[in-house]
This record gives C-alpha cells, structure tokens and sequence, in this order.
C-alpha cells in the first residue's frame, strides 16, 4: 500500500511540470534519492501523522556533538515534532561564528536553505544563506566567506556533511516541504545544545568575547523558546546586528 502510494505521489509530481518537485526530479541523483529513501521518509511522516503534501520542515544543527536534528509538522499544526537526527561526519574550525572567508568556521545563528544543488560535488547539497544580515555587520567586510552547504560526503572546510546516504534522506524531505510552498527552510546553528549549564560554561570561557558571548545569549533565548513552545520563533535582525524575537503563542 505505502508503494503504492509514493508511485502516486511521485506521478502526480511529475505530471505538474510547474512543481519544483518536477524540476529537481529531473536529475538522475533526485531521482534515486526518492527511490531508495522515499518509502523510509513516508514511514517517518507517518509515524508522526504529518501529511506528505503538508509537510514543512525546520533544522537545528549543534556544531559540539555534531548532530542535525529534522523538525516537521502540517502546515495546519502549530507545534513541531523531531523526526529524526542525523551525524555530522567531520567536524571545521571551533566554537564560535564565521567571521572571515578561510577561517574553517561553520557559522553560527539564524539562517534557512537558499539553494538545492541536485548536482553537488558532494552528492547533493542545501545551501545555508550566509552571510545572513547579522554576519554582514560583524564578519570581515571584503571577505566574509559564503558557499556554506549541509551535504553529502565527509569533507568540510566549513560546511555540514552527513555522507552521501544521509544527504539523500535529508534532501528529499526538504524538497517536499519546497514543494508544499516552504520558501524559506529554517536553519539555526548553535555552537552546543544551549543548556543552562553548557551556556554558563561558554560564557565563563570566553566572557571577555563580546561577539561570543552577545550571539550565543541570542541563540540560547531561540533554543529555549523552541524546546518550550515546539515553534520556530520569528526573529528580527536589528541594525546593529543584533537580534529581536517575537513574542511566541502560548497555544
């Protein structure tokens, strides 16, 4: 029945030429990404009750503990339920944001996917929007560094790989929450999981670094607002470069 079923949804993708679900099925790695992990993505959705063609995604990446967590709901929910983790291979640079093209950082902050390259050097590959309005303030004005992907894999020079295979999980489930008119995939990177304990740790070791310790109290409120609340919250970036949040619902 399940086979049955992404034989349809696959169908009906391919006979709406408009979809960006059509589009990215016409490259042949898209394509076997779908063959090989579509039945295992439609178990996982449905073991969460979250509809193929409702789905939206949200990730949060711990760069200490390499680890990306997968975040979905219906569009109609409010709440996010994990549906998986995933490893990150190999580790670049050290705790702390991106500042300088050829500082081997993984940025840190607040981001979405950009781009999908269904033809990457690294298997596939989603693209993360860095610099975002924040780093154009703080990191190096000529250089600051770009092409930031999470990809397929085990080589990094600031990037997030999860080897091949996980990419293409990973993918295919961004491409349907895409698909279902997610412009914007929502992406936070935080140097560790902000616990009460590891941000006092953190801050204690580099509390003579402003830049620091300013974005990791701005991550932890975003950390603790979505381990409470289950939404992503809305966050406005200021001028200075700094951040603003948006009251979330209580509901």
């Amino acid at each position: 029945m399940k086979l049955i079923l992404a034989i349809i949804l696959t169908s009906l993708a391919l006979n709406n030429p408009s979809s960006f679900k059509f589009l990215q099925l016409k490259y042949p790695r898209v394509r076997n990404a779908y063959a090989e992990k579509e039945q295992g993505m439609l178990k996982i959705l449905e073991s969460k009750n979250i509809k193929t063609n409702q789905l939206e995604v949200y990730l949060r990446a711990f760069k200490f503990g390499q680890k990306i967590q997968l975040w979905g709901k219906n569009k109609s929910d409010t709440k996010f339920k994990l549906l998986k983790e995933y490893k990150v291979c190999r580790k670049s640079g050290k705790l702390g944001p991106k500042r300088k093209q050829g500082d081997l950082q993984v940025p840190e902050g607040f981001y979405y996917i950009d781009r999908f390259n269904p033809a990457s050097n690294f298997h596939l590959s989603l693209g993360i929007n860095y610099p975002n309005k924040s780093d154009l303030v703080f990191a190096d004005k000529s250089h600051p560094g770009g092409d930031i992907f999470i990809h397929g894999a085990c080589v990094t020079v600031g990037c997030l790989p999860i080897t091949d295979d996980k990419i293409k999980e990973l993918y295919i489930f961004c491409v349907e929450a895409k698909n279902n008119g997610q412009n914007k995939i929502p992406v936070h990177i935080f140097p560790v999981k902000l616990s009460d304990k590891n941000l006092k740790i953190l801050l204690s070791k580099y509390r003579n670094d402003t830049d620091k310790v300013n974005l990791w109290k701005a991550l932890k409120l975003a950390y603790d607002g979505f381990n409470h609340s289950k939404q992503v919250p809305k966050i406005k970036f200021l001028s200075n470069g700094r951040h603003q949040f948006e009251a979330l619902k209580s509901n």
